[in-house]
């Protein structure tokens, strides 16, 4: 089993970056003797960031001591997968009769490529920046667009894609500008099962500047990425969090450490 527990005792900042390591939403937060005594998510984090800017505060003050979890005893796959649709999870931890953590289970482990079902869906657009030279890739970009070049057994942009969809998400945007041509043709070859429209730049606006040429066709909210990054995130949780606050710009990042060797 891989380990995505954690103690109560953690910093804030050691905690997300063991959840970018483990690659799974949802920590499970255990005492001395491995029992579970709650769990933490990327959106406990954020929600804790926000009443707090201090990473190095510990996580108590941050997770939920009240987890949704099953006994191995009680195990059942259709009941667990019951148990994640109601609760909208990520992952269950699986318990013994001593409460302690002896494995657990993911959402894709539980429904295998079946998308998001009921309130997990969104129907939002989203738009995908995508028109950059992509310079720090060179050569490549020399040859393709940044979007096209493949990641495992295909193009950046489709995992991008493929994480939305999972969401039910078929309304797609993408702005370009350099290379347009061959990433026009690339959506044209594939014939995708989703909607998808081109706002091409006749300059470089800069970092969002390609926004402005949707104005006319965004009237809600909307999720902005950039071509190049694969975020592995719940997107339903965020947008509720988004609306629920009525912000107007909620923005998903990532805190990176730099240590400077100067000073004292």
């Amino acid at each position: 089993m891989k380990d995505i527990t954690i103690h109560p005792t953690t910093s804030v900042k050691e905690a997300m970056e063991a959840m970018g390591k483990t690659a799974e939403k949802l920590l499970l937060v255990v005492d001395e003797n491995q029992r579970l005594i709650g769990c933490l998510t990327d959106g406990d984090i954020r929600r804790y960031i926000l009443k707090s800017y201090d990473l190095t505060g510990t996580i108590e003050k941050a997770y939920n001591a009240n987890p949704v979890f099953v006994f191995q005893k009680d195990f059942d796959t259709e009941k667990i997968k019951t148990v994640f649709l109601k609760n909208k999870l990520d992952v269950i931890p699986i318990l013994d009769q001593n409460r302690k953590v002896v494995d657990f289970i993911t959402w894709g482990k539980a429904f295998g490529n079946n998308r998001r079902s009921g309130d997990q869906k969104l129907n939002v657009p989203v738009v995908i920046m995508a028109g950059g030279r992509g310079t720090r890739l060179e050569p490549f970009t020399k040859v393709l667009p940044k979007p096209l070049i493949p990641v495992r057994d295909k193009p950046v942009i489709d995992h991008i894609i493929d994480r939305f969809r999972d969401y039910g998400v078929s309304e797609f945007y993408l702005t370009i500008h350099h290379m347009s041509k061959i990433l026009r043709a690339y959506f044209e070859e594939k014939k995708p099962d989703y909607s998808i429209e081109f706002a091409e730049e006749d300059e470089p606006r800069g970092t969002a500047g390609s926004l402005k040429l949707l104005a006319d066709k965004l009237d809600m909210p909307f999720f902005v990425s950039n071509c190049d990054i694969i975020v592995e995130t719940n997107y339903a949780d965020i947008y509720r969090f988004h609306t629920k606050n009525s912000y107007d710009i909620t923005l998903v990042a990532s805190a990176k450490q730099f240590n400077i060797p100067y000073g004292i």
